[in-house]
């Protein structure tokens, strides 16, 4: 596969209306999401669980693609399918998250990096063989008394050029994820100032690794205040921060940009997407690659009860619809008890 098709793969991505939906928790993950509605994780239900995601019917309305876990992209449907092959016949991409988790860095009390460089061209092999078009590797960054560290950042930097040269070079569409967490007591100024930081060193080591822009989607935090912060900024001031790192700070060359919706409840994640979308036009494509904010109202339906699986299905199709309305600007918060979201 060329740049020019994975290039393509990153233009389905981001097709207006649509988004990512992130099934890509590992599974420790996976076991403290399903705790919150008192099901225990065993391979069998996590199976089950992301079978109902999967096989929701309408989803590609909405969704473009799915980030797999290794576990997943292995399991079949009940009757017998692969996974990878019921979304591609959804018409949805499939894609699989290849990163290992972070590492403490050495000689860096509470920073991190991100690992899994270890094998990662013959996994994307194997990858590929079972059906991926694209992956994922997430970074994370503490904004705290001196943190993130130049080095730090440097080397999730540098992880996250070698990891996306690696996808490009197996026909693999990489989506960059640069997390900036928001825990903390940080305004929305330091926050800005640390993502602008990021994305900098981001782009300079994906330029030096010969990464072909064109073929890759960026998946950032938005830009907010810390969760303690005594004055939190409100949605319209997120979108504008947001909006002006990304202009500093992102190519134009870059198809689109999926954010992430970590320590966001649904709600605020899509109104602040909506609010993003207001602002437009913008140089690249604006939208969501989303997990907690779209799962949150599956496991609440389904709650380990199969017999929910039309209700489970539908809360996540509702959801991700009001993200798609998100994508064109036209969210409006009554369409969260609307039964149409369109």
């Amino acid at each position: 596969m060329t740049n020019r098709s994975t290039g393509h793969t990153a233009r389905a991505l981001v097709a207006p209306g649509k988004g990512i939906l992130a099934a890509d928790e590992s599974t420790p993950t996976m076991a403290k999401r399903l705790a919150t509605v008192g099901v225990e994780s065993t391979e069998e239900v996590r199976r089950g669980y992301r079978e109902i995601l999967l096989t929701t019917p309408g989803l590609a309305e909405f969704v473009s693609g799915v980030i797999l876990f290794d576990e997943t992209i292995r399991q079949r449907t009940g009757d017998g399918r692969p996974f990878p092959a019921v979304l591609h016949e959804a018409g949805i991409i499939p894609g699989i998250k290849v990163d290992a988790g972070t590492k403490a860095l050495a000689g860096f009390p509470d920073e991190v990096v991100t690992a899994g460089l270890d094998g990662l061209r013959e996994r994307f092999t194997e990858y590929v063989e079972l059906g991926a078009r694209f992956a994922k590797w997430r970074a994370v960054l503490r904004i705290g008394p001196g943190r993130p560290s130049p080095a730090c950042i440097e080397a999730n930097a540098h992880a996250l050029a070698r990891y996306a040269a690696l996808a490009q070079e197996a026909g693999l569409m990489p989506v960059v994820e640069p997390e900036v967490l928001m825990d903390g007591t940080h305004d929305l100024d330091r926050c800005a100032e640390v993502t602008q930081r990021v994305l900098h060193a981001v782009y300079d080591h994906l330029d030096r690794h010969r990464v072909v822009l064109e073929a890759t989607l960026l998946k950032p935090n938005m830009v907010l205040s810390g969760t303690d912060c005594p004055e939190p900024a409100d949605d319209t001031a997120v979108a504008a921060a947001t909006l002006d790192v990304l202009r500093r700070a992102v190519p134009a060359a870059v198809p689109g940009v999926v954010f992430l919706s970590g320590g966001m409840t649904e709600e605020q994640a899509t109104a602040r997407l909506d609010a993003l979308n207001r602002q437009q036009p913008q140089p690249w494509q604006l939208s969501f690659s989303f997990g907690r904010a779209l799962q949150g109202p599956v496991l609440r339906a389904w709650a380990g009860d199969d017999g929910r699986r039309e209700e489970a299905q539908a809360a996540l199709l509702h959801r991700a619809g009001l993200n798609g309305a998100a994508r064109y600007g036209s969210y409006v918060s009554a369409m969260e008890t609307s039964a149409s979201t369109v």
